[in-house]
C-alpha cells in the first residue's frame, strides 16, 4: 500500500502531453475551477490525465458517460498506478424495470431488477478505499449522481475488531447482523457462518474469499482471510474493518426517526386525497404504507424501501441525496471524460423519471417524498464538483463557454487521423462486406455502425449468415457481457462489432483498421459534426485506419467532420516530417483485470437471457418452444408440454412488462 500516487509507465510524455500536463496541473493548483483537455482521438489523453493525478497527489473521480468507457478506463488506470487504490464504481443493474403506473391501462408494475454481485462488490470494494486510502483513483459511470446512502452512517457502523478484543461469539455475530449481514449455512459475500466459537463472515468488498474469526474465552485470538473452499489461508490480520453490506445502512436511531417521519407525512397527505375526492387512492396509499413500516420495525428493511430514503439519510424536502461525492475527502479532483456526452447525460437524468414518480404519488402508491429518491440535478451537481477537467475530442457548449482549453492535438505516435471515404449507399451492404473482408485477412478489426438498434440486429444476423464473425454490442448487454465482447474482439475471436451509438465515444481498439458508417448523412443526434468526428477517430489508433462513411449527398455535419478531420491529419503530418516522426500503430497490450470476474459470471436462465436477445432471436427461441410443444403432445406427454406452454407465455408477458416500462436504466 502506497500513500502516494505511483505512475508506472515505460513512456514518457511526449508531442503535446508535456504542455498539457504542465497548463491543467498549473490550473487546479491556481484553483481554475473549470478546465477542459481537447485532446485528439489516440493523442494519449489517459496518460495525460494519469500524469496530472502524480503531479497534484490529490484523490480522484474520472466520471465516464457508461460502463463500457468505465471499464476501459479502470484497465488502463489499474495498469498505470498499480501500487494505489483503483477502483470501478458503475450501476449494479443488469436489468432495471423501474415502479411505474399507467393510468389509461388502470396498470401497476412492481419494480423489476437484475443485481450484479461482482459489480455491487466493485462498488463496496470503492467505498472502502475512499475511507480507509487516501491514494484512491474511481473510475465511475455518471450514475455515480444517484444516491447511495449516507456516508456518515455507512463509515461510523463500520465494526472495528482486533485480535485481543473481549467480545463474545453471539455478541459479535449480532453487531455484524446489524451491519445487514446475513446469518446462514452458506459461506459467502454478505454471510455469516458460526461454528462454535469461529465465526466466518464474507465482507461486502471481498469476492471469493471470507475472514474467520477465531474465539477463545470471550477473546478474539485470529482473524484470518481464507478460501471458504480449499481453506486456504492468503492473510492473517491483526486488525480488521467490517463495512456494512449496504451502502443504505439504517442504525436503530435513524430507523426510527424515519418511522415517524413516514407516518407524519402519511397523516398530512390523506386528508388531501380524500378532500379531492380520490378515496380509493387514499385507501391504498394508507395499505401500503402501513405495510411498509410493519416491515420495518420487524425487519429493518421493506421493498421499495429507497422511496423512504429522505428520512433515513434526514435530508429536507427537495434536497439532493447523498452521492459518491460526499465519500470524498477534501480536496479532491475530478476529470468528466467524453465530456461531451457525460454532461448532456448529466443535465437529463433528474429530469427522467420526474412523470413517472408524479403518477405514482397522484394515484396513491407512493408518498410525495419518493420524489426525492433521485440523482442529483445539474446544478446540485455543478455545484458540489471540486476543480473539475472535461475530457474530449469535441467539447460541448458548456465545456467551450465555461471552461479554459487546453489543446493536445499531436499525437507521440505518429498517427495521422484516418482517411475517409464517402461510398454510396447503393449496395451498401456488400460494399461493406467487401471492404471488411480485406481488412480481416491482414488480421485487423471492423466496427460497424448504424443508425438504429434494428439495423444494427439484422445487420449482425446477416453477417453472420455470410459466414463473418460478428458481435452486436448493445445496451441491454449486461456490463461483464459488453467486456467480455469486446476481449474477444481485441484477441481476434471476433472480426466485427456491429453497434448504433455505444460504440461511438472513447473505445478504444487498437486493432480496428476500418469503420463503416452506414446512413452517415442523415442529419441527427447520432450524426452530428461532433458525432461523426467521435466515430472516425476510432480508426485512429491504426497506422492503416480508414473509414467509410455510406451516403448520397454531403451533409453539413459530414463535411465539417471530413474538414476537420483533414486539418488535423496536416498537423500531425507536417509534425511528423519535421521531427523525422514514422507513424506507428499503438500498441496496447489486453487487460486483463476483469478476466477473473469474467470466469465467474453466471449463466441466467432462460428468462434472464430474453432481456438481453434480439427481436429475431425472441422470435426464433419462441418458434423453438412452439415445436418442442407440439413434439411433446403428439407424444401425449402433457405435463412437459403445459411446462413449455407456461415457460412461452411468461416470455412473452416479459416482452409485454418492458414495452410498458416508463423509465429505465440501461448503460449509465
Amino acid at each position: 500500500m502506497s500513500e502516494k500516487f505511483k505512475l508506472v509507465s515505460n513512456f514518457e510524455p511526449a508531442g503535446d502531453q508535456k504542455s498539457a500536463i504542465s497548463a491543467l496541473s498549473e490550473g487546479v493548483r491556481n484553483n481554475v475551477h473549470n478546465q477542459t483537455l481537447l485532446g485528439v482521438t489516440g493523442s494519449g489523453k489517459t496518460f495525460t490525465m494519469a500524469n496530472i493525478i502524480q503531479e497534484l497527489q490529490l484523490p480522484t473521480l474520472i466520471m465516464a458517460p457508461n460502463k463500457i468507457l468505465s471499464a476501459q478506463l479502470y484497465e488502463e488506470f489499474k495498469q498505470f498506478f498499480p501500487e494505489n487504490a483503483v477502483e470501478y464504481f458503475v450501476s449494479y443493474y443488469d436489468y432495471y424495470r423501474p415502479e411505474a403506473y399507467i393510468p389509461n391501462r388502470g396498470l401497476y408494475l412492481e419494480k423489476e431488477s437484475s443485481i450484479n454481485e461482482i459489480i455491487d462488490q466493485m462498488r463496496h470494494k470503492a467505498t472502502k478505499s475512499l475511507i480507509e486510502r487516501p491514494d484512491t483513483i474511481i473510475i465511475a459511470s455518471v450514475s455515480c449522481i444517484y444516491g447511495i446512502g449516507s456516508y456518515e452512517a455507512y463509515s461510523e457502523a463500520a465494526l472495528e475488531i482486533r485480535i485481543g478484543q473481549k467480545v463474545a461469539a453471539a455478541e459479535l455475530v449480532k453487531k455484524f447482523t446489524e451491519l445487514a449481514y446475513e446469518v446462514s449455512q452458506d459461506v459467502g459475500r454478505g454471510k455469516i457462518r458460526v461454528r462454535g466459537q469461529s465465526i466466518w463472515i464474507g465482507p461486502a468488498h471481498i469476492m471469493d474469499r471470507v475472514l474467520r474469526i477465531n474465539i477463545e474465552k470471550n477473546m478474539i485470538v485470529s482473524i484470518v482471510e481464507i478460501d471458504p473452499l480449499t481453506r486456504k489461508i492468503y492473510l492473517e490480520y491483526d486488525h480488521v474493518r467490517i463495512f456494512p453490506n449496504s451502502h443504505h445502512i439504517t442504525p436503530e436511531n435513524s430507523l426510527s426517526r424515519a418511522i415517524q417521519g413516514i407516518e407524519q407525512e402519511l397523516k398530512e397527505i390523506l386528508p388531501s386525497l380524500r378532500n379531492q375526492g380520490k378515496l380509493a387512492e387514499a385507501q391504498r396509499l394508507e395499505e401500503r404504507v402501513r405495510y411498509d413500516i410493519e416491515q420495518l420495525k420487524t425487519n429493518y428493511t421493506c421493498a421499495g424501501i429507497e422511496n423512504y430514503s429522505r428520512f433515513f439519510t434526514n435530508r429536507a424536502p427537495g434536497q439532493h441525496p447523498p452521492t459518491l461525492f460526499e465519500y470524498f475527502p477534501r480536496p479532491y479532483l475530478l476529470f468528466v471524460d467524453e465530456s461531451h456526452i457525460s454532461v448532456p447525460q448529466i443535465h437529463g437524468m433528474a429530469a427522467g423519471d420526474v412523470s413517472r414518480k408524479n403518477t405514482l404519488v397522484n394515484y396513491g402508491f407512493r408518498l410525495p417524498s419518493c420524489r426525492d429518491n433521485r440523482p442529483m440535478r445539474f446544478e446540485e451537481w455543478d455545484s458540489l464538483r471540486p476543480n473539475t477537467i472535461f475530457v474530449s475530442a469535441t467539447p460541448g457548449e458548456f465545456e467551450r463557454q465555461n471552461s479554459q482549453i487546453v489543446e493536445q492535438i499531436i499525437r507521440p505516435t505518429g498517427l495521422l487521423d484516418p482517411i475517409c471515404e464517402v461510398h454510396p449507399t447503393e449496395n451498401q451492404v456488400e460494399d461493406a462486406i467487401a471492404q471488411a473482408k480485406a481488412v480481416i485477412a491482414r488480421g485487423d478489426r471492423v466496427l460497424m455502425l448504424t443508425l438504429t438498434k434494428k439495423t444494427a440486429e439484422h445487420l449482425s444476423e446477416y453477417l453472420k449468415e455470410k459466414g463473418l464473425k460478428v458481435a452486436y454490442l448493445h445496451g441491454e448487454q449486461t456490463t461483464l457481457e459488453r467486456i467480455e465482447k469486446l476481449y474477444q474482439f481485441r484477441k481476434g475471436e471476433i472480426d466485427i462489432v456491429v453497434g448504433v451509438n455505444l460504440l461511438r465515444e472513447g473505445i478504444d481498439v487498437p486493432e480496428c483498421a476500418l469503420i463503416c458508417i452506414f446512413e452517415a448523412d442523415q442529419e441527427g443526434f447520432l450524426r452530428t459534426e461532433s458525432a461523426l468526428i467521435q466515430m472516425i477517430g476510432r480508426a485512429a489508433r491504426h497506422d492503416k485506419g480508414r473509414v467509410v462513411l455510406y451516403a448520397d449527398r454531403m451533409t453539413k455535419a459530414m463535411k465539417s467532420a471530413l474538414d476537420e478531420t483533414n486539418r488535423r491529419r496536416q498537423i500531425q503530418d507536417e509534425f511528423n516530417k519535421k521531427h523525422g516522426i514514422t507513424p506507428k500503430r499503438v500498441e496496447k497490450p489486453l487487460g486483463k483485470v476483469f478476466e477473473p470476474f469474467l470466469a465467474k459470471e453466471k449463466k441466467v436462465d432462460v428468462g434472464g437471457q430474453w432481456l438481453h436477445l434480439t427481436d429475431h432471436q425472441k422470435a426464433k427461441l419462441l418458434k423453438d418452444l412452439d415445436k418442442q410443444m407440439k413434439e411433446h403432445i403428439a407424444k401425449m406427454e402433457f405435463e412437459q408440454a403445459a411446462k413449455i406452454r407456461d415457460q412461452r407465455r411468461a416470455l412473452m408477458q416479459l416482452s409485454l412488462d418492458a414495452e410498458m416500462a416508463i423509465g429505465e436504466i440501461t448503460d449509465v
